[in-house]
């Protein structure tokens, strides 16, 4: 199957059918172009602003979300399409090449953090990090209301896959979020802090529009598990937000009541390492710890013969994440706990 490349202007994310692209985007340091893979599928019910987009590749090394989208293209049928669906597997091609978090091939910037005041549209951010959150803002956003972005945690931290959102304001944007979150079957729904400037979640979430997060593997590998769970969230919130025709079942955590909500806003919740060395966890991801319980040990390998920094929890909850990788950089969150909370009424 032959695509379309196409700029941004070119696009018809309106017209009834399928459409399969390769969005241009300028390339900074060659006499060539980035091209994002971005499919658009029309269907006769298709209303003015909205629709649902689903991201993947965020960061480029982080591979659930990739693969969930691009079998999705072959398995959409076009006629049970009602609404308007954009399926695009990878949105940081620069990262994707790459295959690292962010764009360190080209301008080194962390699209997750790229959602800034006049991002791609003055010189000190017009790398292509900051150009694809243009194009995302100007092209894309006007034409959904529902967003996912599937994550994982790469090679930074090993979660217990959960679907994700912020603290919100409007209790009905957040009774809808957390339902459409439930779907993907996760163990955990996981609360998450919004101070960090730049996000895509968050500014979806300003805009009012529906939006989910995940985190479905880690280690820079691909877990059938998290690919499972994506595939049924994406499509859950497709079919429930009528987008998509067709019925579809709770499965696993949400189909047999073992799933748990928890946020991680408080700062304690957050265990930073204090020197460099070798993080040894001491259980699990998804386990319940008490406040002060020692759940990880640090080791300094140049202090051989000393104790290891004693890793302890700093609210009572469930252990959401861990650093992945056993050497860990002084100030690096190797441990975070999310304490357990209620769903919404």
């Amino acid at each position: 199957m032959a695509r379309t490349i196409a700029t941004p202007t070119e696009l018809d994310l309106v017209g009834p059918g399928r459409r399969d692209y390769l969005v241009s985007l300028e390339h900074d340091s060659i006499w060539g172009e980035f091209l994002i893979p971005l499919t658009v599928i029309v269907g006769p019910q298709a209303t003015p602003g909205k629709g649902l987009v689903a991201f993947g590749s965020n960061h480029g090394n982080e591979y659930e979300g990739p693969v969930v989208l691009k079998n999705l293209l072959g398995e959409i049928d076009m006629d049970q399409v009602l609404g308007r669906l954009i399926l695009i597997p990878v949105l940081n091609v620069a990262a994707f090449r790459a295959g690292t978090r962010d764009s360190s091939a080209d301008d080194g910037v962390n699209l997750n953090r790229a959602f800034v005041d006049q991002a791609g549209k003055t010189p000190a951010l017009a790398g292509i990090t900051h150009r694809i959150a243009a194009f995302v803002r100007e092209y894309l956003w006007p034409q959904v209301h529902v967003v996912i972005d599937l994550h994982s945690g790469g090679e930074v931290a090993r979660f217990s896959p959960c679907a994700s959102y912020h603290p919100l304001e409007d209790p009905v944007q957040s009774r809808q979020i957390e339902e459409a979150a439930r779907w993907f079957g996760t163990p955990l729904v996981m609360v998450y802090q919004n101070r960090t400037p730049g996000l895509l979640p968050s500014e979806a979430e300003r805009l009012g529009k529906i939006t989910i997060g995940t985190d479905l593997g880690w280690g820079a590998a691909v877990s059938a598990t998290g690919v499972r769970w994506g595939r049924q969230g994406v499509l859950a919130a497709a079919i429930r937000f009528g987008q998509l025709r067709g019925e579809i079942s709770p499965i696993d955590h949400h189909a047999d009541g073992s799933q748990r909500k928890v946020a991680i806003v408080e700062r304690a919740c957050f265990v930073p390492a204090p020197y460099p060395g070798l993080y040894q966890p001491l259980v699990e991801c998804g386990t319940r710890v008490e406040r002060g319980q020692t759940v990880g040990l640090l080791h300094d390998y140049n202090r051989i013969d000393e104790q290891p920094c004693q890793i302890q929890a700093g609210v009572e909850g469930i252990v959401v994440a861990q650093a992945w990788r056993a050497r860990v950089e002084q100030g690096q969150h190797i441990l975070v706990v999310g304490p357990e909370c209620p769903w919404e009424d």
